[in-house]
């Protein structure tokens, strides 16, 4: 039976290339039925198809953990230009599918030729279905950490415009907060607020949480620090926006109205740094 399989494994490794053309083939017509579009070179799909097929059939006769880290070698590169070349998982999963149909032809026509065993035929594919599906596994992998990575970047860019730094006037800016606030968020705000103070070499920084609708203690806790940590650094900083319920929280905390530099809003905070407003002409 060992050497059945060496036949049939050797058979596929000799005939790579022409496998590697009909798996081509296969997959260029279901595509132009569905409209996919494969963007990679036709000699990097073969070159790509090839090598996996020669895994395949190295496998029915060679060390089957070397083989399978080859295979998952192949998973990872494969799935990273598919990735550069914007092909969909569920596409990509697909055309690897195709490799099972095709190799599984080839084997249907030595069984008819040579008459092998039904068990030769089922260890063939206790060997090769395993690397297929580890295949499937770190494609979905590589795929899994590709999105995740765009989802932090979209995560952080989302952050960003959460705490925005609006500027006002020469060594003025403003960060009207809106929304909730949790600890990670107040976490932002003192990192962006030291980082653009300094950054924008600010003298005054105005922190409107007028459209803040519930701050606890944690979170006044969190705006005291980050009015302390501004004023450590030569930034004045005031607070506008408070309301009722808001100012009772800071006084729970003990913390003095002074040390917050308080303004009813915005506009009353511009008019203490001395804008004025411009009458209509």
């Amino acid at each position: 039976m060992k050497d059945e399989l060496r036949y049939i494994g050797k058979k596929i490794v000799d005939n790579h290339l022409t496998l590697a053309q009909r798996i081509e083939g296969t997959i260029a017509a279901e595509n132009k039925k569905t409209g996919v579009k494969n963007n990679a070179t036709l000699a990097e799909r073969r070159k790509y198809r090839a090598q996996l097929i020669v895994c395949f059939g190295k496998a029915l006769y060679e060390d089957t953990e070397l083989i399978a880290q080859e295979v998952k070698k192949w998973g990872r590169r494969t799935a990273e230009l598919a990735i550069q070349y914007n092909i969909s998982l569920n596409n990509l999963l697909r055309e690897v599918a195709t490799y099972r149909t095709v190799i599984w032809d080839v084997f249907t026509e030595e069984l008819e030729q040579r008459k092998f065993a039904a068990i030769t035929m089922l260890d063939v594919s206790k060997m090769i279905d395993p690397l297929i599906d580890q295949v499937f596994k770190v494609i979905g992998e590589v795929y899994e950490a590709h999105n995740e990575r765009l989802m932090k970047v979209a995560y952080t860019a989302l952050e960003e415009l959460s705490v925005p730094v609006v500027p006002v006037a020469e060594g003025v800016a403003a960060i009207p907060l809106v929304g909730a606030i949790d600890t990670h968020r107040a976490k932002l705000v003192m990192e962006v607020a030291l980082n653009e103070g300094a950054r924008m070499n600010l003298s005054h920084m105005i922190i409107d949480v007028s459209g803040v609708p519930i701050i606890d203690t944690m979170v006044a806790d969190q705006l005291f620090q980050v009015i302390r940590a501004l004023k450590l650094t030569g930034v004045k900083a005031t607070l506008t926006g408070i309301r009722p319920e808001i100012a009772q929280t800071i006084v729970n905390l003990g913390i003095h109205f002074d040390e917050l530099n308080p303004c009813v809003n915005l506009q009353e905070a511009l008019k203490n740094l001395g804008f004025k407003r411009v009458e209509a002409q």
